[in-house]
Order: C-alpha cells, then sequence, then structure tokens
C-alpha cells in the first residue's frame, strides 16, 4: 500500500479537523468525498506531508514522514495540488512548471522533456509561454495539475482539482485521471458526486473529520436503493444515506 494510515488524528487548537482516520490505499483512483469542512482538505495536507498529524501512525510509500530525511524522499515520489494553488504572475507556463521539477529533483537531463509532457497531458500546449497572469481560473488549475505531475508521482493528491473547468476539461480530466491511477495512487478531493463516479475505483466519504465509509462507487450507490434519501442521480442518493445513517 502506498498509503498507510491508523488512528489519524489533526487539531488545530481545540478542533479536530480530522478524527482518527484509518486509510489504505494502492494503485488505483481513490475518490475523497465529503461535505464542506468534512476534513478533506486537512486530511489531504497531511498526506502531503504539509502538516504533521497530531496523534496517530502514517507511512506513504512505505516511508516515515516523521523523518526529515525519509519526508524528503516522499516529496520526491509525490504530486499535489492544493485548493489554493500560490503562483508567480509572471512565470509563464513552462517556467512555472520547470520550477517545481526542479523543487521535487527531476534529473536535470530529463526535465526539460518531463515539463513538456506534463503540460501537454493538460492540454496547455499552446499556452506554454504564455504568463500566468493572463491565464483563466480554469487554465490556472490546469497548470497545477502539471506541476503536480511533472516527476510521474507514485502518489498523486489533488484537492478540487477540477474547481474551474468547463464540462469539456472536466471530462478530459477524468480520462487522465483513470491513466494516471493505472501506475499512481490517486486520491481526488471533490464534492462532485459525478466525477467520482466516472474516474474513482474506490471511494471514501467523510463526515466531521472521521470516514464513515470506504467501498466502491457500486457499493455507495447501493446505499441509496429502497430509500427517500436527497439526490438526482443513484451515487447521489447513496452519499446522502450514508451521510444521514452517520449522523442519526
Amino acid at each position: 500500500m502506498n498509503v498507510v494510515t491508523a488512528d489519524l488524528t489533526r487539531r488545530f487548537g481545540r478542533t479536530v479537523a480530522v478524527a482518527g482516520v484509518t486509510l489504505d490505499a494502492g494503485p488505483g483512483v481513490v475518490g475523497l468525498l465529503g461535505p464542506n469542512g468534512a476534513g478533506k482538505t486537512s486530511l489531504l495536507r497531511v498526506l502531503a506531508t504539509v502538516i504533521p498529524p497530531s496523534s496517530g501512525r502514517i507511512r506513504l510509500l512505505g516511508q516515515d514522514p516523521g523523518s526529515y530525511r525519509q519526508r524528503r524522499q516522499i516529496r520526491r515520489r509525490l504530486g499535489y495540488v492544493p485548493q489554493n494553488l500560490g503562483f508567480y504572475p509572471g512565470f509563464t507556463v513552462v517556467e512555472f512548471v520547470e520550477y517545481f521539477a526542479l523543487l521535487k529533483e527531476v534529473p536535470p537531463a530529463v526535465v526539460h522533456r518531463a515539463v513538456a509532457s506534463a503540460v501537454e497531458r493538460v492540454d496547455l500546449g499552446d499556452k506554454a509561454k504564455a504568463k500566468l497572469r493572463t491565464l483563466s481560473g480554469g487554465m490556472l488549475r490546469r497548470v497545477g495539475i502539471a506541476q503536480a505531475i511533472v516527476n510521474e508521482p507514485e502518489l498523486l493528491l489533488l484537492d478540487e482539482p477540477t474547481a474551474g473547468l468547463d464540462p469539456e476539461q472536466r471530462v478530459a480530466f477524468r480520462a487522465l485521471l483513470r491513466d494516471l491511477g493505472q501506475r499512481a495512487t490517486v486520491i481526488v478531493s471533490t464534492h462532485l458526486v459525478e466525477d467520482v463516479g466516472a474516474a474513482c475505483g474506490r471511494v471514501s466519504l467523510m463526515d466531521k473529520g472521521r470516514i464513515v465509509f470506504q467501498g466502491t462507487p457500486d457499493e455507495l450507490t447501493a446505499r441509496g436503493e429502497g430509500t427517500a434519501a436527497a439526490g438526482d442521480a443513484p451515487l447521489e442518493r447513496g452519499y446522502s444515506a450514508v451521510l444521514a445513517a452517520a449522523r442519526s
């Protein structure tokens, strides 16, 4: 397994954002669903080694992120798109992605090829030399995805990656996710249930800092059958049914 956590907790003062999460994830695409405030972003930030856990056990790619040496090794093999991606507006698309390639210690001999490939995979080849300040929100989101995949990560963490993408771009992004999931562990945090149904082989549903469901999209759909749960699609009704049961 590329991600193993046991009773993982993250507190911010008196607020418990992640409350005893136990999660295993191997190669493939995992959808991390949940309402706003469920703890999805905090969990991804811990998995991305941005913040440490308050307690519990965590192993990423077989390494202990609590060790500086091992954390550095993890970051070389990790890709992460935060919910709010900071950027240098004067950088071009290629310069920005190349900057992250260097941070991730991609070998200099392959940086140029790796950057070109990442930019093309998010369909920004025609904008490669454009300044970031000239791009739309959806394009900036795709630049963020490009920097996350430039090192061919074994663990890819995406926080609301389809925000700002139009329907055509979302369909292309789902195809990219499925392709990446053949070789890597991909965890996608989203509130868009349809993206999970189209691209994810597994689903973890969070509420109030806890994992309240783990299984396949079909298994989540089945939870809504024969209920009066809210939703316009079977998967949405399963999502609503699980949340209602967890809160009762």
